[in-house]
């Protein structure tokens, strides 16, 4: 399974989004210092749910982190993230 594809399975199992976007933007980054050249490495991820509601931009950027630490550790050099609750500008 690609990465793009875990990202996206585990996201949609623990956030049950209304809206979920995973982009992956390594080709933007071939060649850069520290790019692993994998074509998996950098993403940029939108993602409204309900469960991000009454929580701070930090608060839902540690949960998606906890949820993705695996591959934060791993594989995934960069992770551009947007976080929204129902109803927010931007969702």
């Amino acid at each position: 399974m690609s990465v793009e594809q875990t990202i996206r399975e585990k996201l949609a199992g623990a956030f049950a989004p209304t809206r979920l976007e995973v982009i992956n933007e390594s080709h933007l980054h071939a060649g850069h210092r520290d790019a692993p050249g994998t074509g998996e490495s950098h993403f940029r991820v939108v993602i409204v749910s309900p469960q991000f509601a009454g929580k701070s931009r930090l608060e839902r950027h540690r949960l998606v982190n906890a949820t993705l630490a695996g591959e934060l550790a791993g594989k995934v050099h960069a992770l551009a993230l947007k976080t929204y609750a129902p109803g927010e500008a931007g969702a």
